[in-house]
C-alpha cells in the first residue's frame, strides 16, 4: 500500500516563494537542484538589508549557519566547484578554462548518468550547449559551469549543459512546468546575477542577486517537482571573502520548515547530501563529511 501524503496549507511569508500547498514530509524527495552564488560571506547576504528576499528564505526554510566552503581562501572560484561535484578539488588553485583542466576523475555527473538518470546544467547567457570558454561580454563564465570540466563526459555535456532561459521561456522553464526536472540539476546565473559582477555590473550586486533569486525562487516551488514532494533545492556560495570562506547555504525542502543548524558543515557535506538522496556512492570527501539531511530533516 502507497503510504499516505498530508497536505497542508502553509502561512508563508511575503515574497518567501512557496508553494501554497505542499507535502509535510521529505521523504519523497528524489531530485536535487543546486544553485550557485558567488563570492559572499554569511554575513553579507543573511541579515543584510542588501538581500531581504534571502533572509526570509533562510528563515522560512533551512539555514546552515555554520557552513564553510572547505579549502583554501587563497584559491578562486573553480575549486570550489570542482570540491562540489567530485570531492576533491583536483589540486586546482586557479580559474582557467577546462582545456588547461581536464579532469577523468569520478564526479557527480557522471554518477547520475551511469546510474540510468539524467541531469541539467542550467547555465544563464550561455552562448551554445557546454560553452567551454567565457563569453565576450563577460556574463557566462565557464568556471561557473562545472560539468564543461570533467573530459571524459562530454558527450553528456553536449547535451545536458544548456542554456538556462528565461522565466517564461527557455530550458529551465520548461522542465520546470512540466515537471520533468532531472535527477540533479545544477543552476548558475549569469555573473551579474550571481553576485560576481561582470563588465555591465560592477556595483548592487548583493541587490541583483537577491532579486534575481526573488523572481526565480517561486517559479521553483510552485513547479511540479516541489509542489509533489520531489524536490530539494539548495542555495549556496562558492567561496566568502579573502579572510574567511563562512558562507550562506540555504536548504529548501517541502517538508522542513524554520530549521536553524548551527553544526559545521562545508561542500563536501552538500555534495554528501547530494549523493545521499539521489542513492549514489559518495565520493571523495564526502565519505567522512558530515551530513546535512538529519538537522533539515531530509
Amino acid at each position: 500500500m502507497s503510504p499516505l501524503v498530508l497536505l497542508v496549507v502553509l502561512a508563508v511569508p511575503t515574497g518567501a516563494g512557496a508553494s501554497p500547498a505542499v507535502p509535510v514530509s521529505n521523504q519523497g524527495i528524489t531530485k536535487v537542484l543546486m544553485i550557485a552564488e558567488e563570492n559572499h560571506g554569511y554575513g553579507d547576504v543573511i541579515g543584510s538589508p542588501k538581500a531581504p528576499y534571502l533572509t526570509a528564505l533562510a528563515g522560512h526554510y533551512g539555514n546552515a549557519t555554520h557552513h564553510d566552503a572547505g579549502y583554501p581562501t587563497q584559491c578562486p572560484s573553480l575549486a570550489a566547484y570542482i570540491l562540489l561535484t567530485s570531492g576533491t578539488t583536483s589540486g586546482i588553485c586557479d580559474d582557467r578554462a577546462p582545456k588547461a583542466h581536464r579532469l577523468t576523475g569520478d564526479n557527480l555527473f557522471h554518477q547520475v548518468a551511469a546510474s540510468g538518470r539524467e541531469w541539467r546544467a542550467y547555465a544563464e547567457a550561455a552562448p551554445g550547449s557546454c560553452a567551454l570558454t567565457n563569453s565576450q561580454n563577460g556574463r557566462y563564465l565557464v568556471r561557473h559551469v562545472p560539468a564543461a570540466y570533467y573530459a571524459a563526459d562530454r558527450g553528456d555535456c553536449a547535451r545536458w549543459a544548456v542554456p538556462m532561459g528565461t522565466l517564461n521561456a527557455g530550458a529551465l522553464h520548461q522542465d520546470l512546468q512540466t515537471g520533468t526536472l532531472p535527477a540533479f540539476s545544477f543552476v548558475s546565473p549569469d555573473a551579474c546575477h550571481d553576485m560576481h559582477g561582470a563588465p555591465s555590473c560592477t556595483v548592487g550586486l548583493t541587490g541583483k542577486g537577491d532579486r534575481w533569486l526573488r523572481a526565480w525562487l517561486p517559479a521553483i516551488t510552485t513547479a511540479p517537482d516541489f509542489r509533489a514532494g520531489r524536490l530539494l533545492v539548495i542555495i549556496t556560495w562558492d567561496e566568502g571573502t579573502s579572510v574567511s570562506n563562512h558562507i550562506p547555504t540555504l536548504i529548501v525542502a517541502p517538508g522542513t520548515r524554520r530549521v536553524v543548524s548551527s553544526r559545521a558543515s562545508n561542500h563536501c557535506s552538500t555534495l554528501r547530501t547530494t549523493e545521499e538522496i539521489l542513492r549514489l556512492p559518495l565520493l571523495g570527501c564526502a565519505r567522512t563529511a558530515v551530513s546535512m539531511r538529519s538537522p533539515f530533516h531530509l
